[in-house]
Protein backbone atom coordinates (compact mmCIF):
# COMPACT_ATOMS: atom_id res chain seq x y z
CA UNK A 1 0.00 0.00 0.00
CA UNK A 2 1.44 3.07 -0.93
CA UNK A 3 1.89 6.15 1.88
CA UNK A 4 -0.49 8.33 0.40
CA UNK A 5 -2.85 6.04 0.54
CA UNK A 6 -2.36 4.46 3.94
CA UNK A 7 -2.38 8.40 4.78
CA UNK A 8 -5.54 9.06 3.56
CA UNK A 9 -7.15 5.76 4.72
CA UNK A 10 -6.42 6.83 8.08
CA UNK A 11 -7.30 10.78 8.24
CA UNK A 12 -10.72 9.99 6.78
CA UNK A 13 -11.18 7.32 9.62
CA UNK A 14 -10.27 9.37 12.27
CA UNK A 15 -12.36 12.19 10.87
CA UNK A 16 -15.47 9.80 10.78
CA UNK A 17 -15.16 8.15 14.10
CA UNK A 18 -17.34 9.46 16.92
CA UNK A 19 -14.62 8.75 19.47
CA UNK A 20 -11.01 8.53 19.26
CA UNK A 21 -9.21 5.75 17.99
CA UNK A 22 -6.11 4.23 19.44
CA UNK A 23 -3.21 2.29 17.16
CA UNK A 24 -4.38 -1.25 17.33
CA UNK A 25 -8.33 0.55 16.31
CA UNK A 26 -6.29 1.64 13.49
CA UNK A 27 -4.73 -1.74 12.66
CA UNK A 28 -7.89 -3.59 12.80
CA UNK A 29 -8.94 -1.81 9.41
CA UNK A 30 -6.64 -3.43 7.25
CA UNK A 31 -7.26 -6.97 8.56
CA UNK A 32 -8.80 -7.97 5.37
CA UNK A 33 -5.77 -6.92 2.95
CA UNK A 34 -2.81 -9.11 1.83
CA UNK A 35 -0.78 -5.73 2.49
CA UNK A 36 -1.04 -4.54 5.75
CA UNK A 37 0.91 -1.62 7.71
CA UNK A 38 2.77 -1.90 10.40
CA UNK A 39 2.41 -0.04 13.94
CA UNK A 40 5.74 2.11 13.13
CA UNK A 41 4.03 2.74 9.92
CA UNK A 42 0.79 3.72 11.74
CA UNK A 43 2.92 6.15 13.93
CA UNK A 44 4.30 7.43 10.98
CA UNK A 45 1.29 8.56 9.61
CA UNK A 46 -0.03 9.71 12.82
CA UNK A 47 2.18 12.46 13.44
CA UNK A 48 2.75 13.30 9.23
CA UNK A 49 -1.15 14.23 10.08
CA UNK A 50 -0.35 15.91 12.86
CA UNK A 51 2.37 17.89 11.56
CA UNK A 52 0.26 19.21 9.02
CA UNK A 53 -2.35 20.35 11.38
CA UNK A 54 0.13 23.04 12.68
CA UNK A 55 -1.14 26.41 12.21
CA UNK A 56 -4.78 24.94 10.95
CA UNK A 57 -8.16 25.69 13.18
CA UNK A 58 -7.74 21.73 13.66
CA UNK A 59 -5.40 19.45 15.47
CA UNK A 60 -4.85 16.13 15.78
CA UNK A 61 -4.77 15.38 19.72
CA UNK A 62 -3.72 12.00 21.48
CA UNK A 63 -5.41 11.48 24.12
CA UNK A 64 -6.15 8.83 26.68
CA UNK A 65 -8.66 6.51 24.32
CA UNK A 66 -6.42 7.27 21.39
CA UNK A 67 -6.06 9.90 18.56
CA UNK A 68 -8.84 12.04 17.53
CA UNK A 69 -9.26 15.58 15.33
CA UNK A 70 -10.75 18.34 17.76
CA UNK A 71 -10.78 22.04 17.26
CA UNK A 72 -8.26 24.29 18.51
CA UNK A 73 -8.83 26.10 21.72
CA UNK A 74 -8.57 29.71 20.73
CA UNK A 75 -11.37 28.91 17.88
CA UNK A 76 -13.35 27.37 19.86
CA UNK A 77 -15.46 30.45 21.33
CA UNK A 78 -16.39 30.80 17.60
CA UNK A 79 -17.30 27.07 16.39
CA UNK A 80 -19.55 26.80 19.74
CA UNK A 81 -22.03 29.41 17.92
CA UNK A 82 -22.82 26.70 15.62
CA UNK A 83 -24.94 25.11 18.35
CA UNK A 84 -27.80 26.88 19.55
CA UNK A 85 -28.37 25.33 22.98
CA UNK A 86 -25.69 26.04 25.76
CA UNK A 87 -23.46 23.27 27.39
CA UNK A 88 -24.45 23.14 30.56
CA UNK A 89 -22.77 24.65 33.66
CA UNK A 90 -21.11 23.09 36.29
CA UNK A 91 -21.08 25.07 40.00
CA UNK A 92 -17.47 25.95 41.88
CA UNK A 93 -18.85 23.22 44.20
CA UNK A 94 -18.93 19.93 41.81
CA UNK A 95 -15.68 21.31 40.22
CA UNK A 96 -14.15 21.33 44.26
CA UNK A 97 -15.22 18.19 44.78
CA UNK A 98 -13.81 16.44 41.04
CA UNK A 99 -10.60 18.49 41.93
CA UNK A 100 -10.25 16.61 44.91
CA UNK A 101 -10.97 12.87 43.33
CA UNK A 102 -8.73 13.74 40.36
CA UNK A 103 -5.38 15.35 42.56
CA UNK A 104 -6.00 13.03 46.05
CA UNK A 105 -7.64 9.20 44.32
CA UNK A 106 -8.02 7.21 45.52
CA UNK A 107 -10.25 9.03 47.79
CA UNK A 108 -13.64 9.04 49.96
CA UNK A 109 -16.82 11.29 50.68
CA UNK A 110 -15.59 11.52 53.95
CA UNK A 111 -12.37 12.79 53.16
CA UNK A 112 -13.87 15.01 50.43
CA UNK A 113 -15.87 17.15 52.69
CA UNK A 114 -13.06 16.98 55.42
CA UNK A 115 -10.85 19.18 53.05
CA UNK A 116 -13.78 21.36 51.77
CA UNK A 117 -15.03 21.81 55.29
CA UNK A 118 -18.67 21.25 54.34
CA UNK A 119 -21.08 18.57 53.37
CA UNK A 120 -20.93 17.20 49.82
CA UNK A 121 -24.42 16.45 47.63
CA UNK A 122 -25.40 13.42 46.69
CA UNK A 123 -26.29 15.41 43.44
CA UNK A 124 -22.81 16.54 42.76
CA UNK A 125 -21.51 12.50 43.23
CA UNK A 126 -24.16 11.13 40.81
CA UNK A 127 -23.83 13.98 38.31
CA UNK A 128 -19.98 13.22 38.17
CA UNK A 129 -20.81 9.25 37.67
CA UNK A 130 -23.43 10.38 35.48
CA UNK A 131 -20.59 12.02 33.49
CA UNK A 132 -18.40 9.17 33.98
CA UNK A 133 -15.84 11.11 35.03
CA UNK A 134 -15.03 9.45 37.95
CA UNK A 135 -15.75 5.84 39.43
CA UNK A 136 -15.91 3.69 42.27
CA UNK A 137 -12.54 2.38 42.48
CA UNK A 138 -12.57 -0.15 45.36
CA UNK A 139 -13.40 0.62 49.38
CA UNK A 140 -11.85 1.78 52.01
CA UNK A 141 -11.23 -0.56 54.80
CA UNK A 142 -12.68 1.17 57.86
CA UNK A 143 -15.74 0.55 59.32
CA UNK A 144 -19.28 1.03 56.85
CA UNK A 145 -16.02 0.53 53.83
CA UNK A 146 -16.80 3.77 52.26
CA UNK A 147 -15.99 4.08 48.57
CA UNK A 148 -12.83 4.90 46.73
CA UNK A 149 -13.50 7.57 43.69
CA UNK A 150 -10.72 7.82 41.14
CA UNK A 151 -10.94 9.40 37.76
CA UNK A 152 -11.70 7.69 34.39
CA UNK A 153 -10.22 7.65 31.06
CA UNK A 154 -13.55 9.44 30.24
CA UNK A 155 -11.83 12.41 32.12
CA UNK A 156 -8.93 12.71 30.40
CA UNK A 157 -10.27 12.31 27.01
CA UNK A 158 -13.11 15.34 27.86
CA UNK A 159 -10.05 17.75 29.02
CA UNK A 160 -8.27 16.61 26.18
CA UNK A 161 -5.56 14.92 28.38
CA UNK A 162 -3.20 11.82 27.88
CA UNK A 163 -2.23 11.03 31.18
CA UNK A 164 -2.82 12.38 34.67
CA UNK A 165 0.80 13.83 34.42
CA UNK A 166 -0.38 16.63 31.93
CA UNK A 167 -2.86 17.86 34.45
CA UNK A 168 -1.82 21.64 35.83
CA UNK A 169 -1.06 22.01 38.69
CA UNK A 170 -3.88 23.75 41.17
CA UNK A 171 -2.38 27.11 40.75
CA UNK A 172 -2.99 26.63 37.19
CA UNK A 173 -6.76 25.34 37.77
CA UNK A 174 -8.50 29.14 37.52
CA UNK A 175 -7.14 29.06 33.69
CA UNK A 176 -9.60 26.40 32.95
CA UNK A 177 -12.95 28.17 32.51
CA UNK A 178 -11.35 29.88 29.36
CA UNK A 179 -10.98 26.54 27.60
CA UNK A 180 -13.96 25.21 29.11
CA UNK A 181 -16.62 27.28 29.47
CA UNK A 182 -19.28 25.26 30.71
CA UNK A 183 -17.37 24.97 33.75
CA UNK A 184 -18.25 27.43 36.30
CA UNK A 185 -15.41 29.45 37.90
CA UNK A 186 -17.05 32.26 39.28
CA UNK A 187 -18.42 33.11 42.77
CA UNK A 188 -20.20 30.98 44.58
CA UNK A 189 -24.23 30.63 43.78
CA UNK A 190 -26.45 32.87 46.04
CA UNK A 191 -28.54 30.13 47.41
CA UNK A 192 -27.70 26.95 49.16
CA UNK A 193 -29.67 24.70 46.72
CA UNK A 194 -27.43 25.87 43.78
CA UNK A 195 -24.58 25.48 45.80
CA UNK A 196 -25.14 22.19 46.38
CA UNK A 197 -26.34 21.01 43.19
CA UNK A 198 -23.69 19.99 40.33
CA UNK A 199 -25.70 20.90 37.55
CA UNK A 200 -26.66 24.93 36.23
CA UNK A 201 -3.59 4.31 33.00
CA UNK A 202 -0.35 3.43 32.49
CA UNK A 203 -2.88 5.94 31.00
CA UNK A 204 -2.81 7.37 34.54
CA UNK A 205 -6.47 5.82 35.22
CA UNK A 206 -6.61 4.16 38.57
CA UNK A 207 -8.06 0.79 37.96
CA UNK A 208 -10.65 -1.04 40.12
CA UNK A 209 -9.50 -2.79 42.87
CA UNK A 210 -9.62 -3.58 46.25
CA UNK A 211 -6.47 -1.37 47.28
CA UNK A 212 -7.05 0.09 50.62
CA UNK A 213 -6.19 3.14 51.77
CA UNK A 214 -4.52 4.65 55.22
Amino acid sequence: MKDDQLKNIIEAALMAADSALNIDRLLQLFELDEEKPTRDQIKEVLAALEAECEGRGVELKRIASGYRYQTRTDVQPWVARLWHEKPPRYTRALLETLSLIVYRQPITRGEIEEVRGVSVSSNIIKTLLEREWVKVVGHKEVPGRPALYGSTKQFLDYFSLKTLNELPSLAELADLDQEHPELDLGAPEDTEEQAQLGVVTDEGEIVESNQTRH
